[in-house]
């Protein structure tokens, strides 16, 4: 590290603390639109950031999902936008990549949840920390990078989408099944505290299970779904059990395990129930195969219920998000982000895996080296992501708008 790129670091972060308040107002903005999924209308806060945008002078491409595949995926509406910044010949493209969509914010909250109120230096509101602060994070570290007159080379791409919640199918990976993108290397969403190299993949399943309702003073006069249905969950449940014994070799991720998160069925409290839909989630390690994960478990369904007269049992997938292995090309993104995490922060920031998924496995998928790093949350619990009352402590929007602008320095400076 040379005497003039140390002079350029400082320059960086003076720039984002000059221009702080304008960071934390532009968050309040894209935290104020709301983008609960579902129901999933989100292409009015893409066409409200790129208008933001417009204001500090970057141009935002608004490419919207066709109508259909949209429906077909449970939701409204999806335009997801890229900016792209030239610099000189030669370099890399880096993305950065944050999603917009949120789960919706439930009940309970202490301020608005789509106010984007700031109390004790902390801003609360849905996607708070996840993931609508990076959005501030990576437009301020861009700009701040572009302000300081450093000569740059290749291009950095800013991707705002909006399907994480559902997968990502329709967010990064339309983007880069379209060809509308190809970037070297990406940053996600991510920790102001860890750098998140790996994550769990899972698979979703909707288990129908159809018996036939009858009064229930006449037992005869139905099979019960519902009881079929406590004999396959008690099957899973077992099967979950087991996973326990099954350990990850990544730091931060500990075993596979499932979770049976909706049960629906029953018309009334004297008729046996004749249809009963369960929905589960099934977390995978990165060392397991997610094809034979899946067999697994349709197996286990259908074996649980092979001895039932009258009981039909159909499955369908929901959801079915592979794993996040590191990629050797990620070890610059890594480097650099630990050593100004470092520095700023006054703490070694650790390289892991989370349990969560994410769509920056898309990326990977796609052969680009990809890790998650941005301004929140520092964990889950403490930011209440998902929950109510989520919130992102601003001084880690600061310090980790600082990191990915001197990490951006790093990757771009011409060589």
């Amino acid at each position: 590290m040379t005497h003039d790129t140390t002079e350029l670091y400082t320059a960086l972060d003076r720039w984002i603390d000059a221009h702080f308040d304008e960071e934390v107002n532009f968050l309040r903005s894209v935290v104020q639109v709301p983008t609960d999924t579902p129901p999933g209308n989100n292409a009015p806060h893409a066409e409200r950031t790129a208008m933001l945008l417009a204001d500090l002078g970057m141009t935002a491409e608004q490419h919207a999902v066709p109508a259909e595949a949209v429906r077909q995926a449970g939701m409204e509406s999806i335009t997801n936008l890229i900016v792209r910044r030239q610099y000189g010949e030669g370099g890399r493209v880096l993305a950065l990549n944050a999603h917009g969509d949120v789960v919706p914010p439930g009940d309970g909250w202490t301020y608005p949840p789509y106010g984007g109120e700031v109390h004790d230096g902390k801003l609360y509101g849905r996607a708070s920390a996840v993931s609508k602060s990076d959005f501030a994070t990576y437009v301020f570290a861009v700009r701040a990078l572009e302000a300081i007159g450093a000569p740059l080379a290749g291009r950095i791409e800013l991707h705002f989408t909006y399907d994480e919640e559902f997968g990502g199918e329709l967010g990064p990976g339309w983007l880069l099944r379209e060809g509308l993108t190809r970037p070297d290397l990406a940053i996600a969403a991510g920790f102001s505290y860890q750098i998140v190299t790996a994550h769990n993949g899972c698979v979703q399943l909707e288990v129908t299970i159809e018996g036939k309702s009858g009064h229930a003073a006449v037992p005869t006069s139905g099979v019960d779904a519902l009881a079929a249905a406590v004999k396959i969950m008690n099957r899973l449940y077992a099967l979950n059990d087991q996973y326990k014994s099954v350990c990850s070799s990544v730091p931060g991720i500990s075993h596979p395990y499932l979770n049976i998160g909706l049960i629906q069925g029953g018309t009334n409290t004297n008729v046996i129930p004749g249809k009963v839909v369960l929905k589960m989630d099934r977390r995978m390690i990165p060392e397991e195969d997610p094809a034979q994960v899946e067999a697994e478990l349709n197996a286990t369904i259908k074996a649980a219920a092979a001895d039932l007269t009258g009981i039909r049992v159909g499955i369908r997938r929901i959801l079915f998000a592979r794993s996040l292995r590191p990629l050797p090309g990620n070890a610059a993104l890594v480097s650099s982000l630990q050593r100004h995490g470092q520095a700023l922060f006054g703490e070694a920031i650790p390289a892991v895996g989370t349990p969560l998924y994410a769509d920056a496995r898309l990326y990977c998928e796609a052969g680009v080296p990809v890790v998650l790093y941005g301004a929140g949350p520092r964990t889950v619990e403490e930011s209440r992501a998902k929950q109510n009352d989520e919130h992102l402590d601003l001084e880690d929007l600061r310090r980790a708008t600082k990191v990915i602008a001197r990490t951006c320095l790093d990757l771009m400076l011409e060589k």
